[in-house]
């Protein structure tokens, strides 16, 4: 029998909601191992921390005991969103498929006992589907059913194209629930609708319906939207750890504690005093979140890296003084043009030679947001203006775009 706080901590901390909770406890209590169903669509070939929120809950049920069944979704990753709904979704190759998987399962297990963890592919069973198959499988719901999901009705209300494609993914992934004989489902809050559906599936086909683990949505660094990768407000957990602890000190101050409850082992009687604290300004924010991004920088790398991270930051940021270990590059000698006379080199074309920016449009946008400048090897400090040309660079001098990037540039 568990005791009443690790029953707590199970349930209620990062937890949004559990149908049913009751049904979930009763089943732990038994001491039968259950079988915990994640799955992930390959479209993307990483994780970062709001995955993180989910994965922790999973590696805690493990270490007492329980399986993790990971569904690779290839099969469904392959048919893509042709609906066009879903920018995320796209129709992807089975070589694509299986190099985001294997770029996914190295993350995944960043977190998640490997030993503990069975790896199916979706295709294991899709791939034998017959038409018989899918007509059988439709017949079980109805399409009032399928439009009673929130972003279905508000586009039928609207008149907007909803593919039938669309309507098969809740049935296919509750299929996979059948197949794999799930005893806990894990999704975010806007999955709920589909976990449900496969609580329903099981039911009809004779088997004891999953229980449903439905984890918050982290906010991602921006303070304002989900973390997302397409909206540029995440934390991957592959970053470098200066990196890594960089974006978490960008942090909102009130996301503090939310990041602390769902990605730490911070005790729920300290983060109920920190968040008084906060809140009567009797502690300082920027120590406390100097100990939130050492614990996660070091939960993906280590202590040691997570506390060169954390001097590094305290360096370069807090102290406004160069790193010591900048990344060093030789700068080409610009071209010349036909009468003899060298082509002025551009800003933008200087930030993508140099990999400070991925393209020409973002090397603009930064420039423009003023997050671009050059620290002479004489000591000064000139920012970049997108209105004046571009002056000579010399041998030595570090260009710095926002806080964490650097170049410095050499000879051959």
């Amino acid at each position: 029998m568990l005791d009443d706080q690790t029953i707590i901590n199970i349930t209620e901390r990062g937890v949004s909601e559990i149908i049913s909770k009751e049904e979930f406890i009763r089943l732990l209590q038994t001491g039968e191992p259950l079988r915990l169903k994640m799955g992930f669509d390959p479209s993307r070939p990483d994780i970062h921390l709001g995955h993180v929120v989910g994965l922790r809950k999973l590696r805690q049920l493990q270490e007492l005991g329980h399986r993790v069944i990971l569904i690779v979704g290839d099969w469904t990753a392959q048919i893509g969103d042709p609906s066009g709904q879903s920018a995320t979704r796209p129709m992807l190759t089975h070589k694509e498929v299986v190099s985001n998987a294997e770029s996914y399962l190295r993350h995944f297990f960043k977190v998640v006992d490997k030993d503990r963890t069975e790896v199916v592919w979706q295709s294991e069973w899709f791939g034998k589907f017959t038409l018989e198959d899918v007509i059988r499988l439709t017949s079980k719901f109805t399409v009032s059913q399928f439009l009673q999901r929130a972003d279905f009705a508000l586009r039928y209300q609207e008149h907007r194209p909803i593919a039938i494609t669309e309507l098969l993914y809740p049935l296919l992934q509750a299929y996979d629930s059948v197949m794999i004989e799930s005893d806990v489902e894990f999704g975010g809050t806007d999955q709920k609708f589909n976990l449900l559906v496969g609580r329903e599936l099981q039911e009809i086909n004779g088997q004891r319906p999953q229980q449903l683990f439905m984890m918050p949505i982290l906010v991602g660094t921006d303070g304002v939207k989900k973390m997302s990768k397409s909206l540029d407000n995440y934390v991957s957990v592959d970053e470098p750890p200066n990196d890594m602890y960089g974006k978490l000190m960008s942090l909102p101050d009130e996301l503090i504690v939310s990041y602390l409850e769902y990605l730490t082992d911070t005790p729920t009687e300290e983060l109920d005093q920190l968040t008084r604290d906060l809140a009567a300004n009797s502690i300082n924010p920027m120590n406390v979140k100097k100990n939130l991004a050492l614990d996660i920088t070091g939960q993906f790398h280590s202590l040691e890296l997570a506390q060169t991270a954390q001097a590094n930051f305290e360096q370069v940021v807090q102290g406004r003084s160069l790193p010591d270990d900048i990344p060093e590059f030789v700068l080409p000698p610009p071209e010349k043009q036909g009468d003899g006379e060298i082509e002025p080199r551009s800003a933008t074309s200087v930030l993508v030679t140099t990999g400070l920016a991925p393209s020409n449009a973002e090397a603009k946008r930064l420039i423009g947001q003023g997050a671009v400048e050059v620290v002479r090897v004489t000591g000064e400090t000139e920012r970049w203006d997108p209105d004046q040309p571009l002056k000579v660079l010399r041998t030595g001098d570090v260009i710095k775009v926002g806080k964490r990037r650097f170049v410095r540039l050499v000879e051959e």
